[in-house]
């Protein structure tokens, strides 16, 4: 009797997980196995009967590629001043929203308005205000004697524009998180170093800072991932350009893939994004894991 009670508990347990587990192996399981195949082949997708096994070339055509050369260095570029610039701005506004005061409102709805935003709108948007002839930007700095600057269309301000559409993008989000986390700190804590006589700075660097270090350190976890991923605004807003200055590994997948066809490159570029990333969670989840046991 138990074990039969037993058995149909487990069929009503996988009757609920089959739903989750189907969409699983359809759009994870199955594509993830299918990359891992076409990457050692050269398959083309106007020709896919023709494709045959060709081993390790396209690794080995990858690595004397200077678009992916270049396309791995821009990455790495917009992760090292993405996290500094979007993370410092979001823990500024969550600072600005924390104390009670009248307008709060206001500054949280404006805050975190870019985020629920569509990142095609918000990059064309950015387009028109950066225009280096009429954009509103220019029209600006030209008011107040500074000349007009090519953004976008400069190989060396193209991806520090980028970094900058992004952060005031995605800031907000980081915003709520750090709020969030400033809101669960104690008020009597404040109290006692007010009495203590701490100034305010001594109570953001000795209170706020590490009683907020665990919604930091997923804060800053969850932006370095999503900032691997970046392909929508370089996409948008430069198609990759100029000179390759904002081709990003994501955006050179799409490209190698959907605008050139040559899905097996593709795919040998996608395994090395993967393992890239999957590298990289491992080290920040050791770090954090000795971190932890300190």
């Amino acid at each position: 009797m138990l074990k039969s009670k037993k058995v149909k508990e487990n069929i009503m347990g996988y009757g609920f997980l089959a739903p989750a587990l189907i969409l699983l192996i359809i759009f994870l399981i199955i594509p993830v196995c299918m990359v891992a195949y076409y990457g050692f082949t050269d398959y083309y997708l106007l020709t896919p009967d023709a494709r045959q096994f060709v081993g390790l070339e396209n690794f080995k055509r990858l690595f004397s590629d200077p678009i992916f050369i270049k396309s791995i260095w821009n990455t790495t570029k917009f992760v090292i001043w993405i996290i500094p610039t979007q993370l410092g701005a979001a823990l500024g506004m969550a600072l600005i929203v924390n104390k009670q005061r009248k307008g709060n409102m206001f500054f949280k709805v404006a805050f975190f308005a870019p985020v629920v935003m569509s990142l095609v709108v918000i990059s064309i948007l950015w387009l028109y205000l950066l225009n280096p002839n009429e954009g509103l930007i220019n029209t600006i700095l030209g008011k107040i004697g500074i000349a007009s600057q090519p953004f976008l269309t400069s190989p060396k301000q193209a991806m520090y524009t980028i970094v900058f559409v992004s952060a005031w993008q995605g800031a907000g989000y980081q915003m709520l998180l750090f709020l969030g986390g400033m809101q669960n700190i104690p008020g009597d804590v404040y109290e006692a170093a007010e009495i203590d006589g701490f100034t305010k700075f001594e109570q953001f660097w000795y209170i706020t800072m590490p009683l907020l270090k665990p919604t930091a350190i997923f804060v800053l976890l969850t932006t370095l991932i999503s900032a691997f991923k970046l392909i929508v605004q370089p996409m948008v807003m430069t198609q990759g350009g100029p000179m390759n200055s904002t081709m990003t590994m994501v955006y050179y997948i799409y490209q190698t893939g959907f605008t050139d066809r040559m899905a097996g490159y593709s795919s040998s570029i996608a395994l090395i994004f993967t393992t890239m990333i999957g590298l990289i969670t491992i080290v920040q989840r050791k770090l954090v894991k000795e971190d932890e046991d300190v």
